[in-house]
């Protein structure tokens, strides 16, 4: 059953969620992390989960197998109620995940003037604790899709971490602008060299359209690997080599990747780098000063 009317949305709420609630959506996160137990500090890998309130002092861990989510500082969870919990067989249409942030960002220094940045390590990752939340996942069930309940999630939620900087990181960002929509400031990195020397390459032997395309590769076949697997196989002998030669390069940032075998395996992997360009997001929270 698909939902269509956004008369529905009075009959959701936002609640503190549990792990539970994360796991029953975690399939339909569109980068699922592999199974394990993501940057939890090895002094506490293998800890039980706790499926508890996520809004008490400390991390929560969690060490199963779905989504690899690791420690996270908070869920939240869009919670049906009325007429509509009994209409479905979930309880829940949504959830976003709150963690602890990355020391070091780079687009974090662009939009806060480099007040992060230039510091010891102690001394940064006081004040990163101190004062951000990372958004890690935010998920809606396909079924609840389309109502703007991602953008109420975020928005409605920034506020109940009590911390003056929110920010998120996301590749599907820039197709689907929810995080824009709950009040973020979007921040686009920057192409990496390597992406755009090998774009320049496919360009030059034909597998991609001519020059008059900007540098960010929107030609469309890049998001058609069979089209461009196809083309690097009809290629001669010197060109083919020439393109080897560029994506063995390319690759090299990629670690294990780099010795992928030619074929569409590898194709379908090094344009789906090509093509992740993540954004940046980031809100500063009106009530709340700085902790320095």
């Amino acid at each position: 059953m698909k939902m269509r009317s956004c008369s529905i949305c009075r009959e959701i709420e936002i609640v503190p969620g549990r792990l539970s609630d994360y796991k029953k959506l975690a399939c339909y996160h569109y980068r699922e992390a592999p199974p394990g137990v993501e940057g939890v500090p090895p002094s506490v890998r293998g800890q039980d989960a706790r499926d508890t309130d996520p809004n008490a002092p400390g991390l929560r861990f969690e060490a199963g197998t779905v989504g690899g989510l690791g420690p996270f500082a908070a869920i939240y969870a869009l919670r049906l109620t009325g007429r509509l919990k009994w209409r479905t067989d979930t309880d829940c249409a949504g959830v976003v995940v709150y963690k602890m942030s990355d020391p070091n960002v780079e687009l974090r220094n662009t939009a806060t003037s480099g007040l992060f940045a230039g510091l010891d390590r102690a001394t940064q990752l006081a004040l990163v604790n101190g004062n951000i939340r990372r958004i890690a996942r935010v998920i809606v069930d396909p079924m609840f899709r389309g109502l703007g309940l991602a953008s109420r999630l975020v928005r409605e939620t920034m506020p109940l971490m009590n911390v003056p900087i929110i920010e998120a990181l996301a590749v599907m960002g820039l197709v689907n602008p929810f995080f824009e929509k709950a009040g973020m400031r979007a921040y686009t990195a920057k192409i990496p060299v390597r992406s755009i020397r090998l774009i320049e390459a496919l360009r030059s032997v034909g597998i991609l359209a001519s020059a008059t395309r900007g540098a960010a590769g929107d030609d469309r076949t890049l998001i058609n690997p069979h089209i461009v697997n196809d083309r690097i196989a009809r290629l001669d002998k010197d060109a083919g080599g020439f393109i080897e030669q560029e994506i063995g390069l390319f690759l090299q940032s990629y670690g294990g990747r780099r010795r992928m075998s030619p074929g569409f395996d590898r194709t379908k992997y090094f344009l789906s780098r090509l093509a992740d360009r993540p954004a940046y997001y980031i809100w500063f929270n009106p009530n709340m000063e700085l902790r320095i």
